[in-house]
């Protein structure tokens, strides 16, 4: 997939850059985000979750700038008061959400996201999953007020989550703007074969939740050896070794923690790069092992 160039965020006066790809309209999205989903998940909207907000700050602090929000995490409020209350200006951090349960208004719900918000505008507006879908043409008219968002100006970019080849195919055939990026399960042992050449061919980047599970839920499994082996290698955990393994293959890595230590540590992933062979063997040894967690 496409590579990435600059940026520099800072923690405990560690340089420690956090790459950026280029997507397919022009704007830039940072490699690693801090995702606002599963560990946070609220099961209904209202009333405030302070360890989330805390969370959050934590991971401003530290000097994460890419955000993935969606409405269905019902935690978009507490991503606003974040920022407000790290008093960091709105144009530094990169913020994605996504519709969900409101697809079938896709215009009312972008107002009501920037509303919990508490801001002008996202970064990134997914389409958070296919499932509402009985035909193309359902998926082409939800593209279509997607376009319309982009045009508003309320999203810089826009996109989908947990697309098929067939619903990005359907949904190419009308668009008049392509998806800027899929966002799916990605991970050792969930490679999408035929899915993620097909993005590429399309200059659709790509975005992995839970690339930690090869690491975490998956274990014990066939990469184990091998990404011990590499986090000796280069002094950093193996989750690190997982997010870089994304990061690598020009796939933006979504990870997410409550505790400031771990969330240190995967910075640490943006110093060091593994070898194209690392990459490729790690990919072969997963491909023995099919974990979905999603």
């Amino acid at each position: 997939m496409r590579r990435a160039l600059n940026t520099v965020s800072k923690m405990a006066n560690i340089p420690t850059p956090i790459p950026y790809l280029k997507l397919n309209d022009g704007t830039s999205v940072p490699m690693l985000a801090y995702g606002i989903g599963t560990a946070w998940y609220k099961s209904s909207a209202g009333g405030i979750n302070r360890n989330t907000v805390e969370a959050l700050k934590t991971a401003i602090k530290l000097g994460y700038n890419h955000f993935d929000n969606a409405e269905a995490y019902n935690t978009e409020p507490e991503m606003a008061l974040a920022i407000k209350e790290s008093k960091i200006e709105r144009s530094k951090l990169f913020i994605t959400t996504k519709v969900y349960s409101n697809v079938a208004d896709i215009s009312k719900a972008i107002d009501a996201s920037l509303k919990r918000l508490q801001t002008d505008y996202v970064d990134l507006y997914l389409i958070h999953s296919p499932s509402f879908a009985k035909s193309d043409e359902d998926l082409q008219k939800a593209w279509n007020a997607m376009e319309d968002v982009k045009k508003s100006g309320k999203a810089k970019s826009i996109g989908v989550s947990n697309y098929h080849e067939s619903h990005l195919k359907a949904t190419l055939a009308t668009a008049t703007t392509p998806p800027s990026i899929n966002q799916v399960e990605f991970h050792p042992y969930l490679q999408h074969s035929s899915l993620l050449p097909y993005l590429k061919t399309h200059n659709i980047a790509v975005s992995a939740y839970s690339p930690l599970t090869a690491v975490t839920k998956a274990k014990p499994g066939p990469c184990d050896e091998m990404l011990a082996l590499l986090a000796k290698k280069y002094y950093v955990s193996e989750g690190e070794i997982a997010l870089r393994w994304c990061i690598d293959q020009g796939v933006v890595a979504i990870t997410t923690s409550g505790k400031e230590q771990r969330l240190s540590d995967y910075l640490r992933a943006m110093t060091f790069t593994l070898t194209p062979k690392e990459v490729k063997d790690l990919a072969e040894i997963g491909t023995k092992k099919h974990y979905k967690g999603f």
